[in-house]
């Protein structure tokens, strides 16, 4: 910079130099990039530099209004620039919308995306252009509308690559290259700070890209009405890799490090430097998740670019809301007092011209034929092209009749026996003919008029399942079908079975196919003769039209109508006998149809057919031919005008100077202008007269409804309207703002067809007069439109019969009008204009949008050569009571991940700047692989089923539900604390019962327990071992389910004895000390606790570490170890040898361990002295488990909760020594252990112990079990359940005729610490319902930390047939979900929306009392609220055991006492929200019974927008979306929600559940997504009790150690 002036370059400038000397010094940028940015940014100011233009420096700083001359040029270098329907005043305000977001930058984190996925499926790269957009309800309907791709010949011939700027519009187009290479450009409403943000994030994804996207959310700013423009939001992002905590989201306070100024208008060179904020840890890639560890930081750093992006202010301020107490509201779209009004007066119909009744005119069309036929049976009716453009065939108008003779007698009599024809005047006959053989369909058409029959022109049905044949199927059943007509060529292509029969298609009815070519008919006899009646109102033909949602209405035609509209075209278009008229159009239905099949017979012209396979193969094909017969009139498209642009360098003889016609079909397309326009500007020196181009607007239902006439020299010239978007948006007429960028040009169709009457009416329900500057469905009146829907009364009535009222609600007519279809409007002079279709239009957030414009903006964007020929479908979708715009593309074979992420943020900018409207979904497909309709265009009612259900496969997805969702429940606001002391005055007020509830008094129970008399379990044991020495207490089951091993009494004794002995003689152990038991599920591991009991030590129970993983499993057994501090191990043999194994010593220390004893060959004698513990108070042993949150917590356990924990069990489950239990159960923390270790030695039953890991390996273990030993009462956990349901799901038959038998169980308890898993519970009643289970007989029990178990649900069955219980039915209460996210229970009807099943955890255990205490006040709750269960018991846990003490947390969770009420009782905090409900249901003793709700943990409850969920409710939302998610998790990072899915299928699914994941979090939870992580099957952590490990799950996606599918970052 010293050799230069720096003054002389503007502030922006120097900003933008200083940023990237900071990115080349931090090291984001090379060197080379460096110099490369930097001379593009001083270039323009030095005009030294080679290349440049000294004017351009200049040009920049002006904003560019298009002048006419760079219009023109633009438009003339539109042959090279080949895109669809190319508006260039528009592809000019795409270009401008973009770079005006040039300025504001900031980085959006791209996808991740496995590398697998990234191979695109180049399938036919190289087929020349077929096919084009979609947009909704236009491609299905109109079939060959659709097909006409933006003529990209990749083989060169197509001249794609001429450079487009041309002299004078040098300086647009360059412009234009800057703003989109992402240098700022200056204008006069902005001064662009020093905002960039292509330093590539360390995120993987190119820091350009991001900057690209980035821009996208940056005019979110301004979305508000019509003023945006005012401020402009520079948000400068540095490195967003590190921050201390987590920022929040939904503020817009900044503790991040970014800055966010927000700059007023400054004069241009005004700027300010760039301030910069050094972040806390300077560069340091760590960075801290919420528990304070520090993780890699890629996907953080992508995060953080999300939150950064997602902090702008970008929505309206939210209106106002109508709250109730707890009902959450959606924002209903109040109307903006600013939009703009309709202000004109009420509009008039308009007449058309008389028609003019000639005196020649036949009277009818087969009349025409008849007189033609035989007059001049010579004159040439139709020439047929082959696909190398030579004549194939020419069909002559004697040839013609006589062959439609033919076919008619052929149907009459030759069809059926002559006592039962098959067809019989008036029936509907299927015409099933390909696109090349226009003859064979001439002839059967009149041949079915002549015979009276009705013809139902279809598509060749190509395969089975082709997309639409089944809906036109339906179509052909409804219209009772049984005869299909088609050529000798098409029905040899029919697909066929192997017997040659045509196999019926999906969806048909049962048809004879009847081919009607003149060589298969017989001749009609001499004296047979068809009978030809003037024009009736019979039906002539029913043409079929494809709605919007795919269906497919067939539209009736009455032979008057018919002929009507033949005599006002041949008025309109002035045709006269023997005229030559060249047709490209599909001549089956619509205008290709009425002029070229129809019309043209009336009036003797000569049709020259184009087939479409010509025009693929030579798109100048039928402008040769207009030379060569020097016709008078052409059929074509926009598409087909557009082709011959594209390629009309070849052609160097072409005249057009005999054209006084050219018909453009679909001239009502709003787009279709540009290429009338550009085909003008091309041809205009080729003898194409500018007042031959006719537009008409036509549908299905109203025929032809307008056509501009051609006209003659001293007529005014066509109109154009050129109309504000905003204005269009909100259905009023707006002659261009002063915007400049958001405006649709439009060209007239011309007037009112002749002898017709038409209004415009408005869209809502009732048909009302619209007023002349308002928008609306245009309207038809006259002899010459449809007549009904064939079968269908109802929607017949709403469009063929309706009467328009004026204001005063008057009929303006006593005949019934048409709907035709199309909005728009009558202009000045009586023009009709069509702004869009019905079909294609969506109303979002209360404004009306048309999905041809936003296919066309799509289209401007560059590179327009993205989108493979121009396939773009765009269609709405209604989501959380809205509809949101979708966009499908499909994207060139070679583009890379750069290209689609660069150019999907630029679609979503231009979008946004023209409609000011956000697209919900942008999604990009491979070439080629969107649904088709017949004639190859996009099938858009299909393409939306197929997005729906989630099997669209795109290789692409950008979902914005941040930008676009408007309309979200307002966050709740925390009400100022109440103090507890008011809201219990105000429960016990409003009548509520303080929420609480007990167990029956352990006191007051009289029962000949003799345990009771021992405080000790080691003094129970030895009791046994005297009195019932040979009890057996144990038998361990193996997988083959026989017995591996077992204990009685004295066995047991005399085990844990000599264990006792070993540990203080080898050991030296003191009383106290900590033994670590690492045992597998076994008696070993019972005999070593009581071992340890008996030498007083204090014993740890912990999973042994898995063979196969024990670079995992290890640590934490090392862990507990440690935190417990065990002074010695005591384990297996095989164990000791493991935890000395080379692999063990890589993942621990093996020097660190301590010393390691194995109970495997234990000392003979016993000990001196058996310990007996002086106080019952002291520890008896402890419970080391990991939370769900992944914390390692241990409780401490006395020997008096020891003893007072089995007796309350004994007493609900009533456990005596005749007692057999099954417990399929983890032995090592919980009430796992104790029914596995304690209960049995307490209570005296025998226990069969079944290992859940057998199961694994025979899944029928556990339940074989239980019928073998006649069990009654059997536990087991939900990971047991899952896996006997899912392995025994298809074998129950096979288990039955095996003898296995659950008819004796009474109760199975599920042992849970989280919310009954419902679903689990009923689907594994429902599938062993077969093998005798009882459906009452499945419960299940909870408990926590501080209290191992609260409540366990004996069902007692009884033994008579009666089957009466002493225990309750455990309840089910269906609970409204949105009241639970605000801390309330509210009660619903099954079936209900936003309805929740709950079902209660199980009785409350003897000597158990609870109350629902509010988490934060601590004040008792109401019934109807949802709180803390806090828990007050002899058997509760008497504290954490901790290294750390951490005396704070122990008192709060273990001794709790309520802020008011009952403040003297001590409460255990269980750290559970649930919530208690009095039942109606008595339990034996008589008295009414409390259920307990557990809704789940409190530490993994999300606050999100103020409110409370709980992560397996939206879960459970998600899993059900998709047949291939097998599994979800979800957790919140930064406010963010992250969900992960794991996907069961191929990858290429993957992106199919972006869009279905975020729809129905919307839909179900009012909650939007943030990211969506689609990872394989077995990513998402589970623990041994099955519940998930959401939080290390997402330590492992911030550390970026999933190797997920795919990564999507919401917008």
């Amino acid at each position: 910079m010293a050799d230069r002036d720096p003054v002389s370059l503007p502030a922006e400038v120097r900003a933008k130099l200083a940023e990237l000397e900071l990115e080349l010094s931090e090291g984001d940028i090379t060197q080379k990039g460096y110099e490369k940015k930097r001379s593009k940014l001083i270039g323009a100011y030095f005009p030294q530099t080679a290349g440049m233009d000294p004017s351009m420096g200049q040009e920049r700083r002006t904003p560019v209004t298009p002048s006419s001359s760079s219009r023109y040029n633009r438009r003339r270098s539109s042959g090279s620039r080949n895109e669809r329907y190319r508006s260039d005043v528009h592809t000019e305000a795409v270009q401008a919308a973009l770079a005006k977001h040039k300025e504001r930058k900031m980085a959006v984190p791209m996808p991740s995306k496995r590398r697998s996925l990234v191979v695109q499926t180049s399938m036919d790269a190289y087929t020349p252009p077929d096919t084009s957009s979609g947009s909704e309800g236009e491609g299905q309907g109109d079939g060959d509308e659709e097909e006409g791709g933006d003529g990209e010949e990749e083989d060169g011939r197509g001249g794609g690559g001429t450079s487009s700027s041309q002299e004078g519009s040098i300086s647009m187009e360059h412009w234009i290259s800057r703003a989109i290479h992402g240098t700022s450009s200056t204008t006069t409403t902005t001064s662009s700070t020093a905002s960039s943000s292509s330093s590539s994030t360390r995120s993987g994804g190119s820091g350009a890209a991001g900057g690209r996207l980035a821009d996208v959310l940056a005019q979110h700013v301004h979305i508000s009405g019509p003023h945006h423009l005012r401020h402009h939001h520079h948000h400068r992002h540095h490195k967003t890799e590190n921050h201390s905590a987590p920022p929040d989201v939904t503020s817009y306070t900044n503790n991040t490090s970014t800055t966010d100024g927000i700059q007023v208008e400054r004069a241009p060179g005004a700027g300010v430097a760039p301030q910069r904020q050094t972040s806390k840890y300077g560069n340091a890639e760590l960075m801290e998740t919420g528990d304070g560890v520090p993780v890699s930081s890629r996907v953080s750093a992508k995060i953080q670019q999300l939150v950064n992006t997602l902090k702008r202010p970008k929505r309206p301020p939210l209106r106002e809301f109508f709250v109730d107490d707890f009902e959450e509201l959606l924002e209903v779209q109040q109307p903006d007092p600013n939009q703009p009004k309709a202000e004109g007066a009420q509009m008039v119909a308009m007449r058309g011209e008389q028609l003019g009744v000639v005196t020649n005119w036949p009277p009818s069309l087969e009349a025409a034929l008849q007189r033609w036929g035989t007059i001049s049976p010579k004159a040439p009716c139709l020439t047929t092209m082959d696909t190398n453009g030579k004549p194939l065939y020419v069909l002559t108008y004697g040839k013609l009749w006589s062959r439609s003779m033919k076919v008619a007698y052929n149907l009459l009599h030759k069809l059926g026996t002559k006592q039962e024809p098959l067809v019989r005047p008036g029936d509907r006959v299927a015409l099933v003919f390909p696109n090349n053989d226009p003859a064979a369909f001439m002839t059967a058409f009149y041949g079915c008029l002549l015979a009276e029959v009705v013809p139902v022109p279809i598509e060749v049905p190509l395969t089975r399942k082709d997309a639409g044949s089944q809906q036109i199927g339906f179509l052909l059943g409804s219209c009772g079908v049984t005869v299909a007509l088609t050529s000798d060529a098409c029905h040899k292509g029919l697909p066929k079975s192997p017997t040659g029969e045509i196999p019926q298609f999906k969806g048909w009815p049962k048809v004879l196919w009847f081919v009607a070519e003149s060589k298969h008919l017989s001749k009609p006899p001499r004296d047979w003769f068809p009978h030809i009646k003037d024009a009736n109102q019979d039906t002539a033909y029913i043409e079929y039209k494809t709605c919007k949602d795919g269906s497919v209405l067939g539209v009736t035609v009455m032979r008057i109508a018919m002929l009507t509209h033949c005599q006002a075209l041949t008025q309109s278009c002035s045709y006269t006998e023997a005229e030559t008229i060249v047709n490209v159009l599909d001549f089956k239905k619509d205008v290709g149809l009425w002029h070229a099949v129809l019309t043209s017979v009336m009036n003797m012209m000569h049709v020259i057919s184009i087939p479409y396979a010509l025009m693929k193969v030579n798109p100048l094909s039928w402008i040769q031919k207009v030379c060569q017969y020097k016709a008078k009139v052409a059929c074509v498209k926009s598409r087909d005008m557009h082709w011959a642009l594209v390629a009309h360098r070849d052609q160097r003889d072409v005249n057009l100077s005999s054209l006084r016609m050219l018909v453009v079909a679909d001239g009502a397309n709003p787009w279709s202008i540009s290429s009338c326009d550009a085909f003008l500007n091309v041809f205009q020196t080729k003898g194409l007269k500018p007042e031959v181009i006719c537009p008409c607007a036509s549908s299905p239902e109203a025929l032809t409804v307008a056509i501009r006439r051609p006209l003659e020299e001293d007529d005014a010239p066509p109109g154009r309207g050129v109309l504000s978007m905003q204005g269009l948006s909100h259905g009023v007429i707006r002659v261009d703002s002063e915007e400049k960028l958001s405006v649709l040009t439009l060209q007239d169709v011309g007037s009112v067809m002749p002898g017709a009457l038409m209004c415009v009416v408005k869209l809502e329900s009732v048909p009302q007069l619209c007023k002349t500057d308002e928008i609306g469905e245009l309207c038809v009146c006259t002899v010459a439109t449809g007549t009904a829907y064939y079968g269908l009364t109802g929607m017949t009535k709403n469009t063929f019969e309706v009467f328009p009222v004026s204001n005063s609600g008057t009929p303006i007519s006593e005949f019934p009008f048409t709907r035709t279809g199309l909005l728009g409007f009558i202009g000045p002079a009586g023009l009709i204009f069509v702004s869009g279709k019905m079909d294609g239009l969506m109303v979002v957030g209360g404004r009306r949008h048309n999905a041809d414009d936003i296919v066309a903006t799509a289209l401007a964007v560059e590179p327009m050569k993205f989108v493979y020929r121009g396939r773009i479908a765009v269609f709405s979708i209604t989501v959380l009571h809205d509809e949101r715009i979708v966009v499908v593309a499909e994207q060139r074979p070679d583009s890379t991940e750069e290209d689609s992420f660069q150019w999907m943020s630029r679609v979503l900018q231009a979008i946004d700047s023209i409609h000011q409207v956000g697209v919900y979904c942008l999604a990009l497909v491979p070439s080629n692989t969107l649904p088709k309709t017949p004639l190859g265009g996009i099938h858009l009612s299909e393409t939306k089923q197929l997005f729906l259900e989630g099997s669209l496969h795109p290789c692409n997805v950008l979902m914005c539900p941040h930008t676009c969702v408007t309309n979200l429940p307002k966050p709740r606001q925390k009400q100022p604390e109440i103090g507890p002391a008011s809201v219990m005055v105000g429960n016990l007020v409003s009548g509520k019962r303080i929420a609480q509830a007990s167990g029956r008094d352990l006191g007051q129970i009289e029962d000949n327990d003799q345990a009771r008399k021992f405080l000790f379990l080691s003094e129970v044991l030895q009791w046994r071992a005297q009195t019932t020495p040979d009890h057996v207490l144990y038998t361990l089951l193996n997988s083959r389910g026989t017995i591996a091993s077992s204990l009685t009494c004295v066995q047991l004794h005399k085990r844990a004895e000599k264990i006792a002995g070993m540990l203080a003689e080898r050991g030296h152990l003191q009383d106290g000390d900590h033994v670590a038991l690492v045992y597998p599920p076994g008696i070993d591991l019972i005999a070593a606790f009581y071992g340890c009991l008996y030498a007083g030590c204090v014993p740890i129970t912990v999973r042994p570490p898995h063979p196969q993983n024990i670079a995992t499993t290890l640590p934490t057994v090392k862990m507990i170890v440690e935190v417990s501090r065990s002074v010695c191990v005591m384990t297996t043999q095989a164990i000791s040898k493991l935890l000395r194994s080379k692999e063990a010593s890589a993942a621990v220390d093996a020097r660190t361990w301590p010393p390691v004893m194995d109970t495997d060959d234990l000392p003979k004698k016993k000990p001196p002295l058996l310990y007996k513990p002086s106080n019952p108070d002291t520890l008896a042993y402890l419970d080391f488990s990991v939370s769900t949150t992944g914390m390692l917590a241990g409780v401490k356990m006395s020997h008096t909760a020891t003893s007072a924990f089995c007796r309350s069990i004994k007493l609900q489950c009533e456990l005596y020594p005749s007692r057999e239990v099954a417990i399929c159960l983890d032995p090592y923390c919980g009430l796992g252990f104790v029914l596995w270790c304690l209960c049995s030695v307490y209570s005296g039953h025998q226990s069969i112990l079944i290992p859940p890991s057998e199961l694994e390996v025979n899944p029928a273990l556990w339940l074989s079990a239980v019928s073998q030993y006649k069990v009654r009462d059997t536990f087991c956990s939900y990971s047991v359940m899952e896996l006997c349901t899912k392995g025994l799901g298809l074998q129950t038959d096979s288990l039955k005729s095996r003898g296995l038998d659950l008819s004796r169980v009474r109760t199975c308890v599920v042992v849970a610490e989280e919310r009954p898993r419902m679903a689990l519970s009923q689907s594994f009643s429902k599938l062993f319902k077969d093998l005798g289970l009882h459906p009452r007989a499945v419960s299940t029990s909870f408990g926590c930390r501080i209290n191992l178990a609260i409540c366990l649900q004996p069902h007692r069955l009884g033994k008579l047939a009666d089957q009466g219980t002493s225990g309750p039915d455990p309840t089910t209460v269906y609970v409204d979900m949105r009241a639970l996210r605000h801390d309330r229970v509210r009660l619903v009807e099954r079936g209900s929306p936003h309805s929740l099943p709950l079902m209660e955890s199980g009785k409350i255990l003897p000597g158990v009392r609870i109350i629902i205490a509010n988490p934060e006040t601590k004040g008792p709750m109401g019934e109807s609220h949802l709180g803390e269960i806090w828990v007050h018991s002899g058997h509760n846990a008497s504290g954490y055991f901790t290294i750390y003490g951490d005396e704070a947390l122990q008192s709060d969770h273990f001794n709790s006492r309520l802020s008011f009420g009952d403040t003297q009782t001590v409460w255990a905090r269980t750290g559970y929200l649930g919530f208690l409900r009095r039942t109606e249901l008595t339990d034996a003793s008589g008295e009414r019974h409390d259920a307990l709700y557990v809704v789940g943990a409190l530490e993994e409850a999300m606050e999100l927008r103020g409110m409370r969920y709980h992560p397996i409710d939206i879960e459970t939302s998600v899993i059900r979306t998709h047949k291939s998610i097998t599994e979800c998790a979800v957790f919140t990072w930064t406010n963010l929600l992250v969900v992960v899915v794991e996907l069961d299928g191929s990858e290429q699914e993957a992106l199919d559940l972006v869009p279905l994941v975020t729809n129905v979090v919307l839909e179900e939870h009012y909650l939007i997504v943030g990211v969506v992580v689609v990872v394989d099957i077995g990513v998402i952590p589970i623990n041994s009790r099955g519940e998930k490990q959401r939080m290390h799950l997402r330590d492992g996606f911030l550390a970026d150690q999933l190797d997920p599918i795919y990564v999507a970052y919401n917008m």
